[in-house]
């Protein structure tokens, strides 16, 4: 560990120059689609296969919040951990379960679940077909503040493992800052151990929105969770139609739940590009461009869950950069006319996802 306490050179230049390096990486890091065919799963000493579509881990950084996949074969159950940071899962195929401290939670194609910080937890498989499960995680956000700790205990029961970080009881008196601080972040850990966990596929309800879309919340604040900020939620895209465009800060991934299409993304909402997507295809929005989802099937919809880290680093950016604008959409005689008559749409029944 050094000990010097001069760099002979001014912290002006020394900050300069590595916010430029730093920017300079991170767009080299510039993602659009990753094709499902491209994320390589592989053996893990959990007992299962993960592979990444984006995260540092396999080789493609993000600032807030990464996408895996992961895969549990018929009877296996994977090691027992837990980390610092929370995770949200959207189960793709086959179907399994979730342990998260000590209570098991079923997870089939389109189920979602929440695994808080510092939860215990593993996978596994009692049936015959392959478990496949998407995460989303804080991991990255928690990592730029050097606060990312994962732990491991193999196979060990639960009833043998510690329980979650203990917390000081929010019920003590005073109104100095000390005692207030104690209730606040005391109440605030009663609220977010005792958040939803589970949400069922047959249990969603689709909703028209005035982007020209229905969609539905799978794991939110709105519906009972308690999450770090990360939201996720799915929305639908009639036959031959487009959800109107808009534009915010990054990072925002959509996985492609079923159908084909493409996305404009620009700097400008003319002049950009074009890049398609298929299903099991994950679309990333990773900086401040205007963009717009088209579903290009004339007979079928297209369905993409969408998480962003909106209720959290999303509004403490809009905050801080007040009054510069940070979530942007058309006014709405235009956003309207992107979006079509959404009440034109016939929309079929709700099916559960599959595997790519």
């Amino acid at each position: 560990m050094s000990t010097k306490t001069t760099t002979k050179t001014s912290h002006y230049h020394v900050q300069k120059a590595r916010r430029a390096k730093f920017l300079e990486d991170w767009r080299a890091n510039h993602r659009t689609v990753i094709r499902s065919e491209d994320v390589a799963l592989k053996e893990t000493a959990r007992g299962m296969r993960t592979g990444v579509y984006m995260g540092e881990d396999g080789d493609n950084p993000t600032r807030s919040i990464d996408a895996l996949v992961h895969e549990v074969d018929r009877g296996k159950v994977t090691t027992i951990h837990r980390h610092s940071w929370d995770v949200m899962v959207f189960g793709v195929g086959g179907e399994g379960w979730i342990e998260i401290d000590g209570e098991r939670v079923k997870v089939a194609p389109g189920d979602s679940a929440h695994i808080p910080s510092w939860a215990w937890h593993r996978s596994g498989n009692d049936n015959d077909d392959t478990f496949r499960y998407i995460t989303f995680s804080s991991e990255p956000l928690l990592a730029t503040m050097g606060m990312s700790i994962l732990d491991d205990r193999g196979n060990e029961p639960f009833e043998n493992l510690p329980g979650r970080p203990e917390f000081s009881a929010p019920d003590v008196e005073g109104e100095d800052a000390y005692a207030r601080r104690l209730r606040r972040l005391g109440k605030e850990q009663q609220a977010r151990r005792s958040g939803r966990l589970h949400t069922d596929w047959d249990e969603l309800e689709m909703l028209n929105t005035p982007r020209g879309t229905r969609t539905t919340f799978l794991l939110d604040r709105a519906i009972g969770y308690q999450a770090s900020g990360i939201t996720m939620a799915m929305f639908e895209i009639g036959q031959g139609r487009q959800q109107s465009m808009h534009r915010h800060a990054g990072e925002a991934w959509l996985y492609v739940v079923d159908g084909e299409g493409h996305s404009y993304l620009g700097t400008e909402p003319e002049g950009g590009e074009n890049h398609p997507w298929k299903k099991g295809d994950l679309i990333v929005v990773d900086h401040f461009l205007w963009h717009q989802h088209f579903n290009d099937s004339k007979e079928n919809t297209a369905r993409v869950v969408r998480i962003h880290m909106f209720d959290s680093l999303l509004e403490t950016m809009r905050a801080l950069m007040d009054p510069q604008v940070l979530f942007e959409e058309p006014p709405e005689h235009i956003r309207d006319a992107q979006a079509g008559d959404v009440t034109t749409v016939v929309w079929p029944e709700l099916d559960r996802p599959s595997w790519p």
